[in-house]
């Protein structure tokens, strides 16, 4: 049987690092893991007594399409807890992780050969997931001064019936404001082209709190997931908010592609939502392990560096030191026993340039980390 072009989507490179650190540690090595974009903290404990509770007393079948209803009221008042905003729990649709939540907003909002528009640097797994549905992937090349996020004016002149923002952003940790949002909103809905919001790091914020596009318009899709302040990345649950209008499209797609995301799943996120103080405690260690890195990193050598406003990533320009990105990571993983990203995942014109480097691990590994990549920097000279 042959091969569909649709198919032919571009390895994600974090993969093939984290299976090269494996390797490395099934001969024996320590290594330090600073390529991976999860938390280093299980699931709450509330989630996981939730869940061992319900294995005994329920059978967990099938739920309905769009979650349960527990759940999707209990989302819905997360965001009168963290933006004041009233949402319908109608327009919750709960997923199987933020990856299915993609598959169904690409599907219901666009046709095949629509094309969408979203920033480089970005999550690679957008472009690839919009070709192998037959949609056209339109990168911008962002800019410094604009903290690598995507503004109008670099829209203008170009072909989309789409645009797809993340704030916090991966790799850069970068957000955007109230205003740079609802400007990039506007821009949208001046073209009647559909405004997707990744919304995954919310949570996860440091010296200012995140904006949701819902705070700007209701027309929009707002897509998150409980993998990341959550700390549930293999459980694979996550959600979509949608405008009314949406609700039975993305509920019939949902029916037939996924029938419902995972029942287990889904009774461990409705424990999770309330278990603020162990969630906070994550939180405490990510802000040591950021200013660890904004400390440490410098020290190292790495000094081409944005502060990141959340998520748990520090994105660095490298050009002073390689052009060759993945060659450069493979070398401080032989050298010094450190799993950090090439940019080459998430920007194909300058990510040979560039390195993310993940904080979402325990402190005491960031700080061995560090001290791995100084000496490694001042031994490579």
């Amino acid at each position: 049987m042959k091969n569909s072009t649709r198919g032919s989507v571009d390895p994600f490179i974090v993969m093939d690092v984290m299976e090269a650190a494996r390797a490395a540690e099934e001969a024996g090595r320590h290594i330090i893991h600073m390529e991976v974009g999860q938390p280093g903290t299980p699931a709450p404990k509330g989630a996981r007594a939730a869940l061992a509770k319900a294995m005994t007393d329920d059978a967990l079948g099938y739920t309905v399409a769009l979650g349960l209803p527990a759940l999707r009221q209990r989302i819905a008042k997360l965001y009168k807890e963290w933006y004041g905003l009233d949402l319908d729990p109608a327009r919750v649709v709960v997923t199987s992780g933020s990856s299915g939540a993609f598959l169904l907003a690409f599907t219901a909002l666009f046709d095949a050969g629509d094309k969408v528009a979203l920033g480089a640097p970005g999550y690679p797994s957008y472009r690839q997931i919009l070709k192998s549905l037959s949609l056209t992937p339109v990168e911008v090349q962002t800019k410094a001064e604009n903290r690598l996020q995507p503004v109008p004016s670099e829209l203008e002149g170009l072909d989309w019936q789409g645009l797809l923002v993340a704030s916090p952003a991966n790799p850069t940790g970068t957000m955007l404001g109230f205003d740079a949002l609802k400007e990039l909103i506007d821009c949208a809905q001046a073209r009647n082209a559909a405004f997707i919001s990744d919304e995954i790091y919310h949570g996860i914020e440091y010296e200012a709190k995140a904006v949701t596009a819902l705070q700007v318009s209701d027309d929009v899709c707002v897509i998150n997931s409980f993998s990341k302040y959550f700390s549930m990345t293999g459980w694979r649950v996550g959600w979509m908010v949608v405008p009314d209008a949406q609700v039975r499209q993305i509920e019939r797609l949902a029916q037939n592609m996924f029938i419902c995301s995972p029942h287990a799943s889904q009774i461990a996120a409705l424990a999770a939502l309330d278990d603020t103080d162990e969630l906070e405690a994550n939180m405490d260690v990510y802000r040591k392990n950021r200013a660890l890195m904004l400390e440490g990193l410098p020290k190292a050598g790495f000094t081409k560096i944005a502060p990141p406003d959340g998520a748990f990533y520090v994105y660095a320009d490298v050009s002073d030191l390689t052009d060759d990105s993945r060659a450069f990571a493979a070398e401080i993983l032989e050298k010094a026993g450190v799993a950090v990203t090439p940019g080459l995942d998430f920007d194909r014109e300058r990510g040979a340039q560039t390195l993310r480097f993940s904080y979402a691990r325990g402190t005491a590994d960031i700080e061995e980390g560090l001290s791995r990549l100084k000496a490694f920097m001042e031994q490579r000279g």
